[in-house]
Order: structure tokens, then sequence, then C-alpha cells
């Protein structure tokens, strides 16, 4: 018996005169279980956000009352890209706070720079991320959807915990970690600033938290070690 191997072809979507983002959009709005998150239906399309543009796509799941924001992007993903899926799912949450809410990303290349990006706000603001992937063979197309983050609800800071002793920046590089394991803090700082600006490092006793308008706003926590870095998120601290 022999066996026909196929070879297709990988397309770039941005760069295709026909294969749009619109056409994207209907064929996700059509069948919205191709992208694997379920028997989800379509509740709109190029929905309007009030001084805020379209989300590209709202589907729902009937039986657990939740809804995802669904925003598509050809080529690389970037940081409007990111902006604007936190912000239209922000928008919906406050608008429904009935539902359940859910941001995704769909994306032909979704960078390793990003991702970072993206997991760090993962269990605080719930996130999926879906690599988009074209192909053609002969007349025919097909497309792939690959989950590279899914949403987690990560640990919380234990209850019984002391967090309120004030320390400084030398403390944590000379008596908990080391000035190597503190810059990795400071670079965790740069990523979240570049999506949501005006945070700044605060440093107590058994962790480094953040402040916003000198109050804080600890939805991450890190801890500083000697040869590395934890970090926690805190949902009982996310400001809406």
């Amino acid at each position: 018996m022999s066996i026909n191997l196929i070879r297709p072809e990988k397309v770039n979507l941005k760069d295709h005169p026909i294969l749009t983002e619109s056409w994207l959009q209907d064929i996700i709005a059509k069948n919205p279980e191709i992208i694997g998150l379920g028997d989800l239906s379509l509740k709109d399309k190029e929905r309007k956000q009030l001084r805020a543009g379209r989300l590209d796509i709202l589907l729902q799941d009937p039986e657990i009352n939740k809804r995802y924001e669904v925003e598509i992007q050809l080529g690389k993903t970037d940081e409007s890209h990111i902006i604007r899926t936190i912000e239209y799912w922000d928008i919906e949450r406050k608008r429904y706070p009935q539902y359940e809410h859910c941001a995704v990303i769909i994306a032909e290349e979704i960078t390793s720079r990003f991702l970072n990006v993206i997991g760090l706000f993962n269990g605080t603001i719930p996130l999926i991320a879906i690599q988009l992937t074209a192909y053609k063979n002969g007349d025919d197309y097909f497309l792939t959807f690959n989950k590279v983050l899914d949403e987690m609800n990560l640990g919380l800071v234990d209850d019984d915990e002391e967090i309120s002793e004030i320390t400084d920046r030398n403390y944590w590089e000379t008596q908990k970690g080391t000035p190597k394991t503190v810059k990795i803090v400071d670079e965790a700082l740069e990523l979240i600033t570049e999506v949501i600006p005006g945070y700044q490092l605060k440093y107590n006793k058994f962790y480094i938290g953040l402040a916003q308008n000198g109050r804080a706003d600890n939805f991450v926590l890190f801890r500083a070690k000697r040869i590395l870095l934890e970090w926690k998120f805190d949902l009982k601290n996310l400001k809406n």
C-alpha cells in the first residue's frame, strides 16, 4: 500500500491579498470551536466599545456563563495588540459582571518577549494566547490554532504573612538576594510598565511589591534570592 504524503505550504496571512483579517473573523464567527476553546457560541462580531474601537469577536460558553473577548492580529503581536485586548476585556467585564470573562489573543506569531509580557498578567488578568498558522495545499487552505498560553490561577500570599515592614533595595541586594536577582525584578517592572505605565517597586521585609501613584497595588510579588527569583500573583490585591 502506497501512502501519499502531503507537504502543504505555510502561508503568511498578513501579506495575503485575499485571506484578510476580516475573512479570518468570519471563519471564527461561523465556527467558534475551531480555536479550540470548546463548544462556544457567537455573541457578537466587531462589537463597538465606548471610546475604545471595536472588539473583533465576543464568544460565550452558555453552560458556565463565561465570555471570551477575542482579538485577532495577523503577523506578530505587539504592544498595542496586548493593551487593546486587555482594555476590551476590562470594558466587557465591568459592563457585564454577571459573566466570567477571559481575554483571548490570536496572532500568527507570538514572540517570546511578548509571551513573557502576557505571562506577567496571567493569573490576575485571565489571558489565553493562541498562535494561528495557515497552510495551502493546491487550491485548498487549512488553519491550525495552537494554545501557547492558558489562563492560570496562581498562588496567593499567605494570609498570616507579615507584610508591613518597609525595607530598601540594599536590604534585598545584600541580605535576601543579590544585585543580579534584584536586577531581574527591574526587568520585570519594565515589562509591566510597557503595558500599564506608572508602577514602581516597593521594598518590604518579605517581598518586593508594586505601587502606583504612591499606593500599594500588589497584584504580583517578587522574592529575590541568592540564585533565583520567585514571583507570585495575588488576586485579592487586583484593582478594578
